[in-house]
């Protein structure tokens, strides 16, 4: 995060007691500096700072009146981790903050009135992305800009209600099974199978995927990998990959039968879906990392090169 106050920081000497207990700002293990000749300051946040309570973590953002708000959501590890950090949060409706953390996507005459010292968690029209139904069809424009081999990455699939005649055409050569799933929705909420097009409820805007009914499984277990990504810029682009990543496991063993359709433990590797199966296993051993329905990624992938696959 830009830290509001680079003036302050440029410019602060050593000649006041709060200056002394500083030692410099640029020597602070909060600041990294970016840019020519050290121009813009950034703030860096320390994961531990919320166990430690370390006061020298805080003294950046109390000595320099840093303040966040929390809109439209609720987070307490954010709220815990600026606090250790020396934040003071403001009310919901307050102006005066460096950080907005918020729930849902801003309105442009909000994005508009911000300050070159305010920040918020998301980029405008970063929908085009999260949503299903709007990265579908981004993922569409590309194949169609640049081939269909080179952004072949999703499966065949539909927008219904509008593409609804086309998938009923499709199903019709390839009878399934299909995979629905609401446009803007996550945790696997109001995901479901389906063998016909007459199962399908057409009061909402969903999509409609072909099912991969043949997937790679660990121990007869359907699993998916999640990797971690922070876009700290588009223009010009700067993305961060997290060097580990977590592969999460259903709590039922996978069978093609489709008498097993309705089975959500078997078919959806959702944490917020198998947590509530009877049979989900859990680790509290943070150093073991192949035990139970989350492993590393790194597990999984050592796991599967014992197998004889292809892991590059």
């Amino acid at each position: 995060m830009q830290v509001g106050m680079a003036r302050d920081l440029e410019e602060t000497g050593s000649s006041s007691d709060e200056d002394v207990v500083v030692e410099g700002p640029e020597d602070h293990p909060c600041i990294m500096w970016t840019g020519g000749y050290r121009r813009i300051p950034i703030l860096v946040f320390h994961a531990e700072a919320i166990l430690t309570k370390d006061s020298y973590i805080r003294l950046i953002g109390e000595r320099y009146r840093l303040s966040y708000k929390i809109v439209r959501t609720d987070s307490r590890l954010v709220r815990s981790l600026l606090s250790a950090h020396g934040f003071r949060e403001v009310h919901p409706s307050s102006n005066e903050y460096n950080l907005m953390w918020t729930g849902s996507h801003l309105k442009p005459y909000i994005l508009r009135t911000l300050t070159d010292i305010q920040k918020v968690n998301h980029f405008p029209r970063s929908y085009e992305l999260t949503r299903k139904d709007r990265l579908y069809k981004n993922i569409n424009r590309m194949q169609q800009t640049y081939g269909f081999k080179t952004f072949h990455v999703l499966p065949q699939t539909f927008i219904l209600p509008a593409e609804y005649q086309e998938f009923c055409n499709s199903y019709s050569k390839d009878r399934g099974p299909w995979i629905v799933k609401p446009v803007a929705s996550s945790r696997g909420r109001g995901v479901y199978l389906i063998n016909s097009p007459n199962q399908i409820s057409l009061e909402e805007n969903i999509l409609v995927s072909r099912y991969i009914s043949n997937p790679l499984l660990i121990d007869d277990f359907k699993f998916d990998v999640r990797l971690y990504v922070l876009v700290t810029s588009y223009d010009p682009l700067v993305v961060y990959l997290y060097e580990e990543g977590l592969a999460r496991f259903a709590t039922v063993r996978y069978d093609q039968g489709t008498k097993n359709i309705k089975n959500q433990f078997m078919h959806l590797t959702n944490y917020s879906v198998n947590k509530k199966s009877g049979d989900y296993v859990s680790c509290d051993d943070p150093e073991v990392e192949d035990y139970g329905n989350k492993w590393s990624m790194s597990a999984m992938l050592r796991y599967l090169k014992q197998e004889g696959k292809d892991t590059t």
